[in-house]
């Protein structure tokens, strides 16, 4: 396909996503022109309103650029230095603790966070939440990075960064307060990994009160383990509804309430509708994960349960998570892959009905992100695609996807691995 050298024309026979037109279209797909002035979306109609030069997609599916809420570009691909030696969270957890100590300076963790980056881009990302490990040193070293590397991006993907610790971690409370005094000056997001211990109501307690004290909002990892006891989910809910907490509360993974008793599950999914949590699934990162043990073929996804969730209008959205790191040993940080491999893990189709929102407007909704809806005079930041149909979509890669930022073609070469060869130690 051609494209004009302006910014002004018109993408004709374009097969729009309903779910993601604003305002939101009641059929999955509609067949629309759409008029593009000086990088934005002038109008959009049905075939034949529109008068002007254009070019003709030929029913080719246009969507907006999409958004990763959920992922952790400060790991990103470790893997051939730090693989992880049997597939598990376990094993993952220890080989990343190893890795961070012994090599995450600033120009390692700027060097594989920018490379991240460069394949969002390619692929046709818009915006991005990553967590940052934020234990011991390492935040006054990672955070001053993404603070760069946001400025640097500015304009081509909108950056959100969450610190992460666990609670052991955050024992210390002046560690902690100047953990939380750091996020705040670097407009970033309040987050940790609650667990079920005894200090699990004393650390959300502090947690959420740093975050209130600095009009912070909040990101959990949650309950990424198939222990039907695990609960904190349902924790989380209650200090949020007890607090009547002010900002947005977004929880990810959320695994173990699909092992949970349907008493249980009604329970907890009723606090989280009632304290607007918006929860972020990461299906390919939790399908490598989770029930994995030598010789044994796993017996469950992983994945939190989305449709329950959806029926009671929580806001849910999919994530790509990790990529080439012990967490997750795959993955191109490509949030259109994301989608198709979440409609084939959790049935995320029959009907495909509004689920294309949960890697656009859901997520950008979730994080304040301005992107994810093909909207009248929105920038022009569209994905276009030779698929003319869902099922065409999610049965081959569109791999020879046309990226419009602006209403102009970027360029979509893929960083090269070896480019990180030299850091990685690979020969």
């Amino acid at each position: 396909m051609i494209l004009p050298e302006r910014t002004d024309f018109i993408l004709r026979n374009a097969t729009l996503p309903g779910a993601l037109l604003d305002p939101q279209g009641a059929d999955e797909t509609v067949l629309r022109d759409i008029a593009l002035e000086h990088g934005r979306i002038a109008r959009i109609a049905p075939p034949g309103v529109l008068a002007g030069d254009g070019v003709d997609l030929d029913r080719g599916m246009v969507w907006p650029c999409l958004v990763d809420l959920h992922t952790h570009l400060d790991k990103g691909h470790i893997w051939p230095r730090a693989a992880n030696p049997d597939g598990t969270r376990q094993g993952a957890l220890a080989t990343v603790g190893t890795d961070r100590a012994a090599n995450w300076s600033a120009a390692d963790v700027r060097a594989r966070m920018a490379f991240g980056l460069r394949c969002a881009y390619a692929q046709g990302t818009a915006a991005i939440r990553t967590h940052l490990d934020s234990i011991g040193p390492q935040p006054w070293v990672s955070w001053p990075v993404f603070r760069e590397l946001r400025a640097e991006w500015r304009g081509r993907i909108e950056l959100q960064a969450v610190a992460l610790f666990h609670p052991e971690a955050a024992q210390d409370h002046a560690w902690l307060t100047r953990l939380a005094d750091l996020v705040a000056e670097s407009g970033g997001v309040l987050g940790g990994v609650p667990s079920m211990e005894p200090g699990l109501a004393d650390f959300l307690g502090r947690v959420f009160l740093l975050a209130e004290q600095r009009g912070l909002d909040l990101d959990f990892h949650v309950d990424e383990t198939g222990d039907p006891a695990a609960a904190t989910l349902r924790a989380i809910a209650e200090t949020a509804l007890a607090r009547r907490f002010p900002g947005r509360i977004v929880v990810g993974h959320c695994c173990s309430i699909a092992v949970q008793t349907a008493a249980e599950i009604d329970r907890t999914l009723d606090l989280v509708a009632a304290a607007r949590l918006n929860v972020v699934s990461l299906p390919m990162c939790n399908m490598y994960l989770q029930d994995r043990s030598a010789g044994r073929t796993p017996r469950w996804r992983g994945i939190t349960l989305l449709h329950e969730m959806r029926a009671r209008g929580i806001s849910v959205s999919v994530a790509s998570d990790n990529c080439r790191d012990p967490f997750y040993a795959y993955g191109d940080h490509d949030m259109m892959e994301v989608y198709r491999e979440a409609t084939r893990i959790a049935q995320l189709d029959h009907p495909i009905g509004d689920w294309p929102a949960c890697v656009a407007a859901a997520p950008a909704a979730a994080a304040g992100f301005a992107a994810g809806r093909i909207a009248e005079g929105a920038p022009a930041d569209l994905l276009l695609l030779r698929a003319r149909s869902f099922n065409e979509l999610l049965s081959r890669p569109p791999a020879d996807r046309i990226v419009l930022r602006g209403g102009r073609p970027i360029a979509r070469t893929l960083p090269d691995y070896r480019e990180l060869d030299a850091l990685l130690g690979v020969a």
